[in-house]
């Protein structure tokens, strides 16, 4: 991070969906600063945090993460991480490179998303009596209505972790088969040219190991892929530093990644 700060970067304070921002504010040397928000424990999970100042900051569309940046204040993550990108050409040159950039952005987001809602599964709202479960929605309405979109995210999910987990890793080596042929030959996910996807995939794929440390190894290209991307000298400089955090990745409620490496 420099010295200086002008950009100013809001998320929880975990990797979640900043990291891959984190990456390219370091690779491309922008000056910024972070305003993390703290989740707090069970069994509330008080996000007053970042709810007290959410409809405070005049973001059109008030989410985390944010991005501010003089007048311009930008949220949803890619969005935010195509902002950066402009700045730096950094969205591919030729149409070729452009459709693939698209297409990256768009099938790694749903692969993101797999993970995610297996981390965030509906074992989550455990700290609920069954018996109250019904009630919930209602509940939620008039005492803690930041809880009502967990209620009706976790209804769309099995009860238990145990059901979901073998059936992630059972389709992943399918996924890294599509990302791997998509890579081919090329350096990078756009082609020879490095681009804002390549922070997004590498993310993605990093998480994918440390939930499953062999799911690259049928895949030579990907691992060359990550092993180039940590040997950029900025990105492995970061990597090295004290701002760097491996961990959490997940938010307190998750049922994985949700835990610092001490």
């Amino acid at each position: 991070m420099s010295s200086t700060s002008s950009m100013v970067l809001g998320y929880w304070d975990i990797r979640g969906l900043a990291h891959a921002i984190r990456l390219l504010l370091e690779f491309t040397d922008t000056s910024y600063e972070e305003k993390r928000y703290i989740c707090g424990e069970a069994p509330d999970y008080d996000r007053s945090q970042w709810l007290d100042v959410k409809f405070k900051l005049d973001l059109d569309f008030p989410n985390l993460p944010y991005l501010m940046d003089g007048n311009n204040k930008i949220t949803q993550s890619n969005a935010i991480l195509r902002y950066i990108a402009r700045k730096h050409n950094m969205c591919g040159d030729t149409e070729e490179e452009k459709i693939r950039v698209d297409i990256m952005e768009n099938q790694i987001m749903d692969f993101r998303m797999q993970l995610i809602r297996l981390c965030y599964n509906s074992d989550h709202v455990s700290f609920l009596s069954r018996h109250q479960l019904s009630k919930f929605p209602f509940y939620c309405c008039s005492h803690q209505p930041n809880l009502c979109w967990w209620w009706l995210f976790s209804l769309s999910f099995p009860l238990f972790q145990e059901k979901m987990k073998p059936q992630y890793l059972e389709q992943l080596p399918g996924q890294l088969k599509l990302f791997s042929l998509f890579l081919g030959k090329y350096s990078w996910f756009a082609g020879e040219k490095l681009t804002f996807v390549d922070f997004l995939t590498y993310d993605v794929l990093d998480q994918n190991r440390m939930f499953e440390p062999k799911c690259l190894d049928e895949f030579p290209n990907l691992k060359a892929f990550m092993c180039r991307f940590e040997a950029l000298e900025k990105i492995a400089a970061y990597l090295q530093s004290d701002c760097f955090f491996k961990m959490p990745i997940n938010n307190k409620m998750a049922k994985w990644g949700n835990k610092c490496i001490c």
